[in-house]
């Protein structure tokens, strides 16, 4: 219990050293996420475990529960601490009567295992005297004769039976024992190492306090460079969320105005090269037609012939003569109107620069993050202004924190503690080694006591000859015998003297176990120790009067002791918000207000941002206007889709090539296959490439067409959308400033709320994580006292106990057996009856 206490004012020790944690001022901060404590790894591990060896101290712990199986006597502990419980004085009264029986009732397993125990130490020995008179007066089984009997064979295996069974339990006993001392003795070893630990741990929370509020007030820089990052990229971040609010609403329109821009070059293209390719086509087809004539003349000639008016021949000559009229044109180019006016108009349109004035439109817009850069640089500068100069009271206010002087004490205080272990383990070790020495002679005399049963059942069994008489027993049986009665006699010596060190490590382990070490687990131990008034007739809460002289705050050892498992920061755990209170000192909204009025006080005016002057306006109305969409696109159509000859020119010449070959030889027949190899000529060198013109023109009358198709409603559309933005521009611009400003001025701003936030939990929640201190804690009585001694302990006394206890029995079995083992000095003698 003092040695719990000690380590309880050591943590109120700290506490009241990192009060001095609350002078932490406010800084601002960058996101809350991107802000990390550097993480601090400690040695000592927050949790032990026995290995398989804690099978064994499970059982004793069992054990103890039967025994012991009362509930933690809190109210009995609260009155001793509190010193209302004195047997020394006026032990009658009453309540004193009535707690003693509390204790007792409490008590009543251990009392009553103690008292068996020492009834076992004054009646061994006794008994063993009375039973050595008895022998030497030949009585006990003191006289070397045996009793012929017919269930001999039998009670002489039913005692070896039971003597090795009692015999393996008593092993089973001895091997605790054994066990028990060596584990007791390597945790000894292992406590400067587990105080090592501690202490660097706790020297790591000390050393780390500091630096850590170092840290994070370092943290201001950066959060200070990205406002200033931010402040210098007002043009893209301000002026550019002032454009993107701005972009959907004109850009759409000025896109569609440069498309109009375009539309009217490519159509005056379209025009030029639609116009100049009808007059190559009226050339071509008047050129085709001369061709045709001239062959269709040569035809006739041919056919006036007089070979056409002999029969079979007239009638060849006819049919040609008939199907001349296929040689015709089968187009009029020259009715299809020329495009000079159109394209005139055009020409005009295009005497003003339409895509020169919509690049003006696009500059006069997107220069709007450059014209807020010009606008913003005074208010900037004074921004960057504050935030320096805020940056100048929290490097003050870290100076102000003495965290160092507060902690020296405390440093001091953990070297002296370090310096009296390290003093005083030596001794420890050396005392242990007693112990363990003594343990060990405790467990070698009952490994005697048992070797000397197991060799006498291994001699008596061996050596037994169930056809010798008793007094004719050979030498290892005789042997046997001996062994089992030297066990019974050195039991009988030494089992007192064991049950007297049972008894005292029972009644110590036992209740420190039950008093301390599950109390401890349990935390009912802190329920007590935070009981009120109880540590102190004057404070209400003992803790809060060490730390704050205010013995009314609800501050429990068992919220501190739970705080400190879960590594939470002294400020919250000690409740240091009763002595200092960060929220107070730490006003977010007072360091961000001197940044949040210097924006308040950002003026940016956008104004006579033109998208479109009148004259670009009045180039679209001209455009509209120009009559491109009423031009009469059928009658191209319709001309440009016939083909260029009546017939098939090439089809005609085959039939005409044929026919002639039914002539007979002559000036006829030849003349006409020569015309049908013009035709042939013709159809090569004038249709064909007619065609393919014809088929250009008509695809470019087509698309020609289907640009100017409801120009004036696209333009009045785009004249219309050009308002729509530029109204915008005038109406809602101003709202748009006043909104990304804000913007803007919040993101700034939010950069130094979070990383004040953020400066607060840390305070709060994380700074001087007192984890170590718990562990320390564990150290010292889970680990140490529970674990490192009073497990060993309980598991010692538990084996030695149960070895003792069944040297009763063993003892009375060996003597029972060794008679059936032993060389009689006489024996029984039969006659026989004739």
């Amino acid at each position: 219990m003092a040695l719990l206490l000690g380590f309880l004012l050591l943590l109120l020790e700290l506490c009241r050293n990192t009060l001095s944690l609350g002078s932490r001022s406010s800084t601002e901060g960058t996101e809350v996420s991107e802000l990390e404590l550097p993480a601090t790894n400690y040695e000592t591990k927050d949790s032990y475990k026995a290995g398989p060896i804690g099978g064994l101290f499970q059982i004793v712990h069992i054990f103890l529960r039967v025994v012991q199986p009362n509930d933690f006597p809190e109210d009995i502990v609260r009155k001793i601490l509190q010193k209302k419980f004195d047997l020394s004085t006026d032990y009658e009264k009453p309540e004193n009567v009535v707690l003693t029986l509390k204790i007792i009732y409490y008590e009543i397993g251990v009392i009553i295992c103690a008292v068996l125990g020492l009834l076992f130490v004054i009646l061994m020995p006794l008994v063993g005297f009375c039973f050595g008179l008895c022998r030497c007066c030949n009585k006990c089984g003191g006289e070397m004769h045996q009793r012929q009997k017919k269930n001999g064979p039998f009670l002489r295996k039913c005692f070896a039976v039971s003597l090795l069974v009692i015999s393996i339990f008593i092993s089973i006993g001895i091997i605790y024992g054994f066990v028990a001392n060596h584990h007791l003795r390597a945790q000894i070893e292992k406590t400067r190492k587990l105080a090592d630990s501690n202490f660097r741990d706790l020297r790591t929370l000390l050393n780390g306090a500091p630096a850590e509020i170092s840290y994070i007030l370092s943290q201001y820089t950066t959060t200070k460079e990205k406002a200033f990052s931010d402040l210098d990229n007002v043009k893209s971040l301000l002026g550019g969320g002032i454009h993107e609010q701005l972009r959907p609403k004109v850009i759409p329109a000025l896109d569609d105005i440069k498309a109009m821009a375009e539309a009217i070059k490519e159509t005056k293209e379209a025009l030029l090269n639609v116009n100049n390719t009808l007059k190559e086509l009226k050339k071509s087809s008047a050129q085709l037609n001369t061709s045709l004539s001239d062959v269709k003349r040569d035809l006739e000639q041919s056919l006036n012939d007089p070979m056409c008016s002999a029969p079979p021949v007239a009638t060849t000559c006819n049919n040609i003569r008939t199907s001349l009229s296929q040689l015709d044109d089968n187009t009029n180019m020259d009715q299809l109107p020329s495009l000079d006016k159109p394209i005139d108009k055009i020409n005009d349109i295009l005497q003003t620069n339409l895509s020169s004035l919509v690049q003006q439109g696009y500059k006069s817009f997107n220069d709007i993050p450059e014209m807020v850069k010009n606008q913003t640089t005074d208010i900037i500068s004074d921004v960057k202004s504050t935030l320096n100069s805020i940056g100048s009271d929290i490097e003050s206010i870290g100076e102000q924190i003495p965290i160092q002087d507060q902690l020296s004490n405390f440093m001091g205080y953990i070297n002296d503690t370090e310096t009296y272990i390290h003093r005083n383990l030596p001794t420890l070790e050396e005392y242990d080694s007693y112990r363990w020495l003594g343990g060990l002679v405790v467990c070698c005399l009952l490994t005697l006591i048992v070797i000397f049963y197991y060799l006498g059942l291994l001699c008596g069994t061996c050596g037994y000859d169930r056809n010798a008489t008793p007094t004719r027993r050979g030498c290892v049986s005789n042997t046997g015998g001996i062994f089992l009665m030297v066990g019974a006699g050195v039991s009988f010596l030494i089992c007192w003297i064991l049950m007297t060190i049972v008894v005292l490590t029972f009644v110590v382990g036992a209740n420190v176990e039950k008093l301390l070490c599950e109390p401890y687990q349990n935390r009912k131990l802190f329920q007590v120790l935070d009981t009120p008034y109880l540590l102190n007739e004057n404070w209400k809460h003992y803790l809060s009067g060490m730390v704050f002289n205010k013995p009314d705050i609800n501050l429990t050892f068992e919220q501190v002791y739970s705080d400190c498992k879960e590594n939470k920061g002294i400020y919250g755990t000690l409740k240091l918000e009763n002595s200092y209170n960060i929220s107070e000192h730490l006003n977010i909204q007072e360091h961000a207000g001197n940044i949040s009025n210097d924006f308040q006080n950002m003026k940016v005016n956008i104004d006579n941002i033109v998208l479109l002057d009148e004259a670009g306006r009045k180039n679209l109305m001209d455009f509209s206007f120009s009559g491109i969409d009423a031009i009469n696109y059928n009658i191209y159509l319709a001309e440009l889709s016939k083909a260029p000859t009546k017939a098939n020119l090439l089809s005609f010449a085959d039939d005409l090539e044929v026919k002639a070959n039914h002539l007979p030889h002559g000036s006829l027949k030849q003349s006409l296959k020569n015309n049908a190899q013009t035709i042939r000529t013709i159809h090569r060198s004038e249709v064909i490439p007619l065609e393919q013109s014809m088929s250009s023109v008509y695809q470019s009358i087509k698309e020609l067409q289907q640009k100017s198709s409801g120009l004036g409603m696209k333009v009045t559309n785009t004249l219309s959308s050009l308002d729509s933005a530029q109204d915008f521009l005038t109406t809602r611009i101003s709202s748009v400033i006043v909104e990304e400003s804000q913007k803007y001025g919040n993101t700034i701003v939010g950069y130094f709320e979070r990383y004040l936030q953020w400066v607060k939990i840390s305070i709060t929640e994380k700074i001087a994580a007192c984890k170590p201190v718990a562990t320390a804690l564990d150290s010292a009585v889970d680990v140490f006292l529970c674990s490192y001694i009073i497990d060993p302990m309980n598991l010692f006394w538990f084996g030695i106990g149960k070895a003792t206890v069944f040297l009763l029995p063993a003892l009375i079995f060996a003597v029972k057996l060794a008679k059936y083992y032993r060389r009689m000095d006489s024996e029984d003698v039969y006659e026989d009856i004739l």
